[in-house]
């Protein structure tokens, strides 16, 4: 049967929707940026092409640099008088923020979809983390603010500078953003270029009509970077992205002296060893598609003893020939249900050609085609662009040269590495140096935390993925996949705010000149 657009959920009737609900942030042919205490009509808006379908949409309007500096300035003096209100106070306005928030759920959630392909129960999932984690925090603010001594933590010297991904807008940015100002810091952030800047101006439309002191911009990093992570007065630098990217900013920052948490990418391997417990691992495989993998936790590396190899692709390949992709909107009656699907397209076209090629570039340098499924085998509309979907696909033995043989895909691109012993599947999984999360797939306990130990990554589940976590779950990495303060529960307060020892103070974190990690 043909498939149908859902009513009601096209991309129009959901900006007018966000025309109506927040009439200051978005013009009827335009977003606007949230600078200098208000909505302005400013920057030039770019072209942009949602994933989806491949249609025009709104794209971001780009500032100049002038136009940041004066709104970081501005940023540092509500930032003066954040600072100075008190907990009571701060804490009834976040909580406005989010009831906002909850109320407009369905319409934030159906931007996710749009901007950036989330199938309908993994938007929902993004808007209730955020919702749901800011509100733990909100119940535990009092307490982690205290000091040994019977003190007050108090905020940071400035605002707290966020620059951000695409991929989890709600989870991720905004959720962060409340705590920083539920800790007392003004915030600015800007927007990622490729995607979620709908959302995200929904989202600080929120936010600002609960008088939280919140900046939003959009712009180039190239042109705004140094604004945004140098100037004089910002008190903190929230970043997640790329190394490279990463890597500027690190460079940038690393005379100011000042807090930062940089969330990079590393590449997470599974290794499966003196395994027999298959069922379990193909559960945890099938959810680990999850959003095409494009999240920073994701697996995309398997590393495989080699006489299990048999039963791990009697495992895997069924697994991925069952994963369900396509049109996160299309249905084929009107009062069906939205598509229970494991993923819809990766954020552009170019990315999804970028895959393609890259599992080319390894088979011609003799990596096997372990499995490479169709597009045509995905949920589409009879007339629709599908130049952003790609099936899941993976290569068997990529050779050394390959250029995501340290590297994460950021996609459904899988790559399984067979080794014969335990010295070679730990050199294997730390192929990237270092990362956030790894697992170990072993009937032997204490030969999984004997390799624990020695693995560069935060995170280690043994017969269990593990997860960037929520609420009192700490967030790091490893090597080159973090610089900075460790956060995630009470770490992400202290981290935001100064006790006794002020800028001296000695946090959780992978710094340049020492690494102290908690308990995780």
């Amino acid at each position: 049967m043909p498939l149908m657009l859902k009513p009601g959920t096209s991309w129009w009737e959901a900006y007018g929707r966000c025309t109506q609900v927040a009439p200051e942030a978005f013009d009827s042919d335009r977003l606007r940026n949230l600078s200098r205490g208000e909505w302005r009509r400013i920057g030039i808006p770019g072209d942009h092409v949602n994933a989806v379908d491949g249609t025009p949409i709104p794209g971001p309007p780009l500032i100049d640099q002038n136009e940041a500096v004066a709104a970081v300035e501005f940023a540092c003096e509500q930032h003066k008088a954040w600072s100075t209100t008190d907990l009571d106070g701060r804490r009834s306005r976040v909580s406005v923020a989010v009831d906002l928030l909850s109320e407009h759920r369905d319409l934030l959630a159906l931007l996710l979809v749009w901007e950036i392909g989330k199938p309908w129960r993994l938007a929902c999932a993004d808007v209730d983390r955020c919702i749901d984690g800011v509100r733990w925090y909100l119940g535990q603010i009092e307490r982690q603010l205290e000091t040994s001594d019977g003190g007050q933590r108090g905020p940071l010297p400035g605002p707290v500078s966020n620059i951000a991904s695409w991929n989890y807008p709600m989870s991720v940015q905004v959720h962060a953003e409340l705590v920083q100002a539920l800790a007392g810091n003004a915030v600015i952030a800007k927007t990622p270029s490729q995607g979620g800047f709908h959302t995200l101006t929904l989202a600080h439309a929120l936010m600002h009509r609960a008088e939280l002191p919140v900046t939003l911009l959009s712009g180039m990093g190239s042109r705004l970077g140094d604004v945004l992570i140098r100037s004089e007065g910002i008190g903190a630098l929230v970043f997640v992205g790329g190394r490279a990217n990463g890597r500027r900013a690190a460079v940038s920052l690393a005379d100011t002296g000042r807090r930062h948490m940089l969330e990079q990418e590393g590449l997470n391997a599974w290794g499966v060893w003196e395994f027999s417990q298959w069922d379990l691992l193909a559960q945890h495989i099938r959810k680990g598609f999850e959003y095409a993998k494009q999240r920073c936790t994701a697996y995309p590396r398997y590393v495989v003893q080699r006489r299990l190899m048999p039963a791990f692709l009697e495992a895997y390949l069924p697994v991925v020939k069952s994963v369900r992709f396509g049109h996160p909107l299309a249905v084929e009656e009107p009062e069906d249900p939205l598509p229970e699907l494991d993923f819809g397209p990766v954020i552009h076209a170019a990315k999804a050609a970028d895959l393609s090629a890259q599992f080319d570039e390894a088979v011609r340098g003799g990596g096997i085609p372990l499995y490479r499924g169709s597009v045509g085998d995905g949920r589409f509309l009879d007339v629709q662009d599908t130049s952003a979907y790609i099936a899941p696909a993976c290569v068997l033995q990529p050779p050394a040269a390959w250029s995501l043989h340290h590297a994460e895909p950021f996609g459904p691109l899988d790559s399984v590495v067979v080794v014969d012993t335990a010295a070679e599947l730990l050199a294997a999984m730390n192929a990237s140096n270092g990362s956030l999360v790894a697992s170990i797939a072993t009937d032997d306990v204490a030969f999984a935390d004997q390799v624990a130990e020695e693995l560069q990554a935060f995170k280690v589940g043994i017969n269990k993925p593990r997860s960037r976590g929520d609420r009192a779950e700490v967030i790091g990495g490893l090597g080159a996949s973090w610089k900075g303060a460790v956060v995630g529960g009470d770490l992400l307060v202290q981290a935001l705010t100064y006790g006794p020892e002020g800028a001296g103070e000695l946090l959780y974190g992978n710094f340049p000149s020492s690494s102290r990690l908690p308990a995780r």
